[in-house]
């Protein structure tokens, strides 16, 4: 069993083919993460029907699309658990939940809430599903008991108010009977001498206020094999002078994204039409970068540049090293170098990349059944530990009817 305080857990709306805008800002980090962590990366394909409940037709093909993408990126079925959102069902009974006790007033302010509305304002956004798509977000971290979620800056707001809704859900419902008695059995798991640590340790936090104490507790209970996940709830909670903590807070890992410019110098997206897909093929890809705009000051290929004003200029950044950004910056400025000449180590190397990843995701293309397989299995897997929480948190609730 993972220990949830070692946890990371994410997920990806099926909104059509990743590009390389996906890859860079996303993708390279989970497969580092898989590496370093008990990694859950799901479908999230309940969330796409927020934005898309009136068509939701292309939901099924872009979901397989999604996960041979990942897949092709270097996400490794062994390493970290691979499923789609909709097929552990555990994730809806959560979501349902905890809505009956998240306030209205914590949705209304989410920051993205109205900014989508506005953005998506050819839609009907006006539904009970896109309102709530926050409460179901926690959910999928909250079902996990991961306390790390990967994300960017825009992305904190959510997984504060996925911190809120677990305090407030272990406000309620943490009262466990006869948890100090409970507790102190849990403790005698430990063995010994450290259980006699455990509670010096205890006393020193909550005497004291010695969060080195806090910490060394912390890292004894993540360590200790006797324990079943319950006690260690029980034991965290005793630890910090609360009840059975039941959901755990996540923490946002801020992650450094690169910024990878689209083929117009804007942010690459889709809805931009400026990008260059995960696994485009090699011609396509070579116009794409050939035709790409550059600075519009050199009209002629004598005409000096100035390499900050150009979209190649960022690809650089991604692709090349120090030598060749020496090379772009002298040439570019001095109009010795033409900007197809400029072009041809970033397409070189953009092209050795996808080379990479048509590579892996060859055989899923050749045998769909793979990828079926890996969902099958990462479902399974996703599916065990949900409902572990679940057991937890209908117990806690008082709603098991044993």
């Amino acid at each position: 069993m993972f220990m949830y305080a070692e946890r990371v857990v994410s997920g990806m709306r099926p909104t059509g083919r990743l590009h390389l805008g996906h890859y860079h800002g996303v993708l390279k980090n989970w497969v580092k993460l898989q590496d370093e962590y008990p990694c859950f990366f799901f479908v999230a394909d309940w969330h796409a029907l927020t934005t898309q409940y009136d068509e939701p037709q292309s939901i099924a093909q872009h979901t397989w699309d999604l996960i041979i993408d990942w897949l092709a990126a270097g996400i490794n079925p062994n390493q970290a658990t691979i499923f789609i959102q909709s097929r552990v069902l555990e994730h809806a009974e959560l979501h349902l939940l905890l809505s009956m006790s998240t306030p209205l007033g914590w949705l209304e302010r989410v920051p993205t809430y109205k900014d989508q509305i506005e953005k998506l304002s050819h839609k009907d956004l006006t539904t009970y599903g896109f309102l709530g798509y926050p409460v179901l977000q926690a959910a999928d971290i909250l079902i996990y008991r991961a306390n790390l979620v990967p994300v960017g800056e825009d992305q904190v707001p959510h997984i504060e108010l996925t911190r809120e809704i677990a305090r407030r859900f272990n406000h309620f419902y943490g009262r466990e009977p006869e948890f100090e008695a409970k507790a102190l059995e849990a403790v005698k798991k430990l063995g010994g001498k450290r259980a006699k640590l455990y509670l010096e340790l205890r006393t020193r936090y909550q005497q004291n206020g010695d969060d080195e104490a806090l910490a060394q507790a912390k890292a004894m209970l993540e360590e200790a094999q006797s324990l079943t996940l319950g006690d260690r709830e029980r034991l965290y909670g005793y630890l910090e002078g609360r009840h059975r903590l039941i959901l755990v807070e996540p923490e946002a890992l801020l992650t450094e994204a690169a910024k990878m410019p689209g083929l117009d110098g804007q942010k690459m997206s889709k809805s931009y039409g400026n990008t260059i897909a995960l696994r485009e093929e090699p011609e396509i890809v070579t116009k794409k970068v050939r035709t790409m705009r550059t600075d519009p000051a050199r009209v002629r290929r004598t005409d000096p540049g100035e390499p900050e004003r150009c979209p190649v200029w960022q690809f650089h950044k991604i692709y090349t090293d120090a030598t060749c950004h020496q090379w772009v910056q002298e040439g570019c400025r001095t109009a010795k170098i033409g900007c197809l000449e400029c072009k041809q180590p970033v397409l070189d190397a953009i092209l050795k990349e996808q080379a990479q990843f048509r590579e892996r995701a060859q055989p899923y293309l050749d045998d769909p059944s793979l990828v079926r397989a890996i969902v099958a299995d990462g479902c399974e897997k996703a599916r065990k530990v949900a409902q572990e929480t679940m057991r937890d948190v209908r117990e806690a609730m008082g709603i098991d009817y044993t």
